[in-house]
């Protein structure tokens, strides 16, 4: 009942105004948003910013966690507290932050001149690449995170039954580690991918008016032309998109579950 209330009442009326005006059923909106130019850069910009950083957390998180989960437990605690010591720092702040590292008068700026590799400031901040770096430093944490455990669920006597028969560090990793721990990357990946989609406040902050996302373009719809129908459609993209990532991991959870237990069953 209480679920009723907070999420499927909310969302029951966000789609109904895709659809209907008020008065009558319309597929004005969705019209409106298809044919609008602005709609499909902001829509395509949004999927491509969300895919690059996805890759760019797994391809940092996952080295990053193998290699804390080769540590021993205290020195692996310590550095699961310094991977989460970002999130009890407001996301707000920690945008801020990158204002003044990557500003024309900021420290990496005033750093690249001192070091006389650049003769005038370089225009970081209002970038793509300025979301991306702004976004991958808040996402990391949770696609580390969650490699870590995948990874230390991976029993260590198989590591060694592979050592034992002739396995290279090298081949152990490729033929037991990896393939019993890419459940664990692909989890981080599409919580990654979901929650990269729903950014405003970084987008905003960093990337300026040039690097808006469909997030922003939602609250420019809501807050200053007013038009909650194409706000509406938007979210209900955005939704949809959602529950795709979420059908392809169950899908991909159950095969593989599927793989396993043929697997076992030879």
């Amino acid at each position: 009942m209480l679920a009723a209330v907070l999420f499927v009442y909310p969302v029951f009326g966000v789609l109904t105004l895709t659809v209907h005006d008020g008065t009558s059923f319309t597929a004005e909106p969705v019209r409106q948003i298809y044919t609008s130019q602005l709609s499909i850069i902001v829509l395509q910009r949004t999927f491509v910013t969300a895919a690059t950083v996805t890759a760019i957390c797994l391809v940092m998180g996952y080295p990053m966690a193998y290699f804390m989960a080769g540590l021993a437990p205290r020195k692996r605690v310590m550095a699961t507290y310094l991977i989460l010591l970002p999130f009890w720092i407001s996301i707000l702040i920690r945008t801020y932050t990158w204002i003044i590292l990557l500003g024309r008068e900021g420290v990496l700026n005033k750093a690249l001149s001192a070091l006389g590799l650049t003769g005038e400031p370089i225009q970081l901040l209002y970038t793509p690449v300025a979301v991306h770096v702004g976004m991958v430093q808040i996402l990391l944490p949770i696609v580390v995170l969650t490699c870590l455990t995948s990874i230390l669920d991976v029993e260590r006597d198989l590591v060694k039954a592979a050592r034992s028969l002739g396995a290279t560090p090298r081949q152990a990793f490729w033929k037991v580690v990896f393939p019993l721990s890419v459940s664990g990357a692909a989890t981080g990946g599409i919580i990654c991918f979901i929650l990269c989609l729903g950014f405003y406040v970084t987008p905003t902050l960093l990337g300026g008016r040039t690097s808006i996302l469909i997030a922003n373009l939602i609250d420019l719809q809501v807050h200053k032309t007013l038009k909650w129908d194409l706000a509406a459609v938007m979210a209900s993209a955005l939704l949809l998109a959602t529950f795709a990532c979420l059908l392809f991991y169950w899908g991909l959870t159950r095969k593989r579950s599927e793989f396993a237990t043929g697997g076992l069953a030879r």
